[in-house]
């Protein structure tokens, strides 16, 4: 599989030949795969398409097997141990599915717990979800694979029309008669990787790497984001008959990172509990009681590309890389750098330094959700005006190192010359006038923190995001994700965007925004999680907060009558909606223990 191997395509058939098969069956007819194919490969991978054929089941103490979709792969243990040696992960990839054979990512995590403990099956669930491609909007694989889980352990589960699975699970140990308490959390992840990782979020697997006592993925986002907490609502499920549990209804909603939309479709009458335990928060020994509304708005600036001038006879290329980026709500306080901004005025720069230079293409971002990370600007420039533009261009990376170089240590300016001469006459640009207008209007709107808590210290109340530029032969379209813990507040902060899209000869769509979770601070569910993660944090008094990101919560409670009160806690987890999300691997062991212990208590109060 790697370059030892003088021919990949040689040692599948190799492989294939290896069939065993079940006792009382043929053999399955190795024509019907013809020449497996070798359509993919990267690192210590290698994907195979192959024709499906029809075998239930193929497993026995001298083989192993993998079944995805109708390909079926059996080798020898003794010719899977070989295999694992020199690739270490071997993926078969059919037309409808793909799975992980000796993954990695399993053997990983195995140590990160003892055998015995419930966080050993939190961590399994965990490794099999990094298997299954799930962004947002995308969850049917891991929706599917869910249901297998609840059906092959008895438990019911219920579906609404837009994809969110309630699975149920009767009180045990003593349990049985208290009110039913609901475990959530969500299934999609963010899909952001490095521009140098050949990875597709819709068929390739999430591949572990361990550094420094945290969790990372290679080169994209891990997915602990809410991964880790629908692991442990897995792992609860399949707690044995003597765990002291009251009834558990783990509802597992869909396409949360794009706008909480699964849970804004919930049918609350498929909940039936009292009690709400959000696992999808990211610091350890913390428990969150509230958290901010928001509502994303599109600002549209219309304006015709035209045939760039004879005369603009060099295409250079300005792009930004290698910043932070991260989640729009969780680190908006932090002053991190957006591409998006920094581009804009990179861009105006180099159009000064020209003056018959013009604007053919300004794009980045790519999440309403995440502060982008890279951006990148295209302009038509003279041949004698493009030494001009570089000094330009190099006197702003030279102030944006000065004003954000501490916190943005890997950014990145470049610029790139693309042709020259004939090569501009097909490619289309906006008047000056235009650009000028549509950088002005990037320039102007607000990003980043806009006020503070006067009622929570700390706490950021109202932020905007300015999440994702395209542009078009029409113009220009700007998402913006704005936030606050107040709801007038956010419109407010809304009638802002107004203002600049009416200065810049544009329009503005505002998306309904969605309920923030005001705090119970005096909730008997508060106090006896606060008990319980305090003595998982040995006796340290945990912190009660709310927080500046778009939690369900708020949502849950109005979607479902009969929920009365809800905290949300989890384990440590840093960079998400980033490449360099990580998830501290000491927190999730006590992360579970305290959801265990907050779950046997929650038992013995009868219904």
């Amino acid at each position: 599989f790697e370059s030892s191997y003088p021919s990949p395509s040689h040692e599948c058939r190799t492989m294939l030949s290896r069939v065993s098969p079940l006792p009382g069956r043929p053999t399955p007819p190795l024509g019907r795969f013809a020449r497996p194919a070798l359509i993919g490969g990267h690192g210590d991978s290698l994907t195979l398409q192959m024709q499906p054929f029809s075998v239930a089941s193929l497993r026995g103490a001298s083989s192993f097997s993998a079944i995805a979709g109708g390909a079926v792969f059996v080798a020898s243990a003794a010719y899977a141990q070989r295999l694992h040696r020199r690739s270490r992960l071997f993926r078969v990839s059919s037309r409808h599915a793909s799975t992980m054979v000796e993954a990695v990512n399993v053997g990983l995590v195995r140590d990160f717990a003892p055998a015995d403990h419930g966080a050993a099956s939190l961590w399994r669930h965990f490794a099999e979800l990094s298997e299954i491609p799930r962004p947002s909007g995308k969850e049917q694989a891991v929706l599917s694979h869910i249901k297998r889980f609840a059906e092959a352990r008895g438990l019911p589960w219920a579906e609404d029309a837009v994809g969110n699975l309630v699975v149920r699970r009767p009180g045990s140990g003593g349990g049985e008669g208290a009110l039913a308490v609901l475990l959530q959390g969500h299934l999609d992840m963010v899909c952001q990787k490095n521009t140098d990782v050949a990875h597709d979020f819709e068929t390739d697997p999430i591949r572990f790497r361990i550094d420094g006592g945290w969790l990372h993925a290679t080169g994209t986002t891990l997915g602990a984001d809410n991964g880790v907490g629908v692991a442990a609502a897995l792992a609860v499920l399949e707690q044995g008959p003597e765990a002291m549990l009251p009834p558990v209804e783990a509802l597992f909603t869909v396409d949360e990172e794009t706008g909480l939309t699964g849970a804004y479709g919930l049918d609350g009458t498929i909940v039936t509990a009292t009690h709400l335990l959000n696992l999808d928060t990211e610091e350890f020994g913390s428990v969150y009681i509230g958290c901010a509304g928001g509502g994303d708005s599109m600002l549209t600036l219309g304006a015709p590309r035209n045939l760039v001038p004879a005369e603009c006879d060099a295409l250079l290329k300005v792009s930004v890389r290698g910043l932070m980026g991260g989640h729009s709500g969780v680190d908006i306080h932090e002053g991190r750098g957006n591409a998006l901004v920094m581009v804009s005025a990179l861009a105006a720069d180099a159009l000064a330094a020209a003056p018959r230079s013009v604007l053919v293409d300004l794009e980045g971002g790519d999440k309403h959700n995440a502060i982008p990370r890279e951006a990148f600007v295209i302009v038509a420039v003279p041949s004698e005006d493009v030494a001009a533009v570089e000094v330009a261009i190099t006197k702003r990376t030279s102030a944006l190192r000065e004003e954000f170089g501490l916190k943005e240590q890997k950014m990145n300016a470049s610029t790139e010359r693309i042709f020259e001469a004939e090569g501009t006459s097909t490619t289309k640009a906006f008047a000056r006038s235009d650009a000028s207008r549509f950088l002005s209007a990037i320039r102007l709107l607000p990003h980043g923190v806009i006020k503070m808590s006067h009622a929570m210290e700390g706490l950021v109340e109202t932020s905007n995001n300015i999440a994702i530029v395209r542009t078009s032969d029409d113009g220009m379209s700007v998402l913006l994700s704005t936030r606050s813990s107040i709801g007038c507040a956010l419109e407010a902060a809304r009638d802002r965007l107004q203002a600049v899209a009416d200065l810049a000869g544009g329009s503005l769509k505002r998306e309904p925004a969605y309920p923030g979770w005001a705090p119970q601070p005096s909730s008997p569910l508060l106090e006896l999680t606060r008990r319980k993660l305090g003595e998982s944090c040995g006796g340290r008094e945990p912190s009660v907060l709310a927080i500046h990101a778009g939690l369900e919560c708020g949502i849950l409670l109005e979607k479902c009558p009969t929920l009365k009160e809800a905290v949300s806690f989890g384990p440590t987890i840093t960079g998400a909606h980033s490449p360099d999300e990580a998830l501290e691997v000491a927190t999730v062991k006590p992360f579970f223990d305290t959801l265990m212990a907050v779950l046997a208590e929650l038992a013995t109060a009868k219904a």
